[in-house]
């Protein structure tokens, strides 16, 4: 079913189609919002209250018009906020352990580990050294959305979203080419 599909007025309607949204874009949405290096529990919180700021738009009857850009753009925004709600948390209690971003890697040898661990480590430098604008571009278009849904989710022109993207893969790209 489209995502742009009409949707019922009934209340249990809007429960069912926001529901079916929220299986098919609850991951995609995560990994976009866990990209803003929040914690994860944090993260799902803010998946969840995108979903439920969808219900509320839906039952007062707002424009059903490309609801993926929406519940991206939505995301992103509170991604924004919660972050720097994490960030004032930080300064608050700066002597908690940091965590490692890369989760052990499970091939069968040391030497395999060891070199996926690099390159993964390299990649995240690569990207991390990007413009955060740059950054956002990238993993909308990783989960999938059109570069006009990123310009709008993001409030960018089309022309400034290519860009980001072609500076983010060039970068990528020569960044793997030393690997070789």
């Amino acid at each position: 079913m489209p995502l742009t599909a009409l949707i019922e007025t009934t209340p249990s309607g809007l429960e069912e189609e926001v529901v079916s949204l929220f299986e098919q874009l609850r991951i995609p949405v995560l990994r976009y919002v866990l990209s803003f290096r929040i914690p994860v529990a944090d993260a799902e919180e803010v998946v969840q209250e995108v979903f439920l700021a969808l219900f509320r738009h839906l039952q007062h009857g707002r424009s059903c018009d490309n609801l993926q850009g929406w519940i991206f753009k939505v995301a992103h925004n509170s991604a924004l906020k919660q972050r720097s709600r994490t960030r004032r948390q930080a300064e608050h209690f700066s002597y908690l352990p940091v965590y490692s971003d890369a989760p052990a890697d499970s091939s069968p040898g040391p030497e395999e580990r060891l070199a996926a661990t690099q390159r993964r480590q390299r990649l995240l430098a690569v990207v991390r050294a990007l413009p955060e604008q740059d950054q956002w571009c990238l993993s909308l278009r990783a989960e999938g959305l059109r570069y006009r849904e990123i310009a709008g989710v993001l409030g960018m022109s089309l022309g400034s979203v290519a860009n980001a993207l072609s500076r983010a893969v060039s970068r990528l790209t020569r960044a793997e080419e030393f690997d070789v």
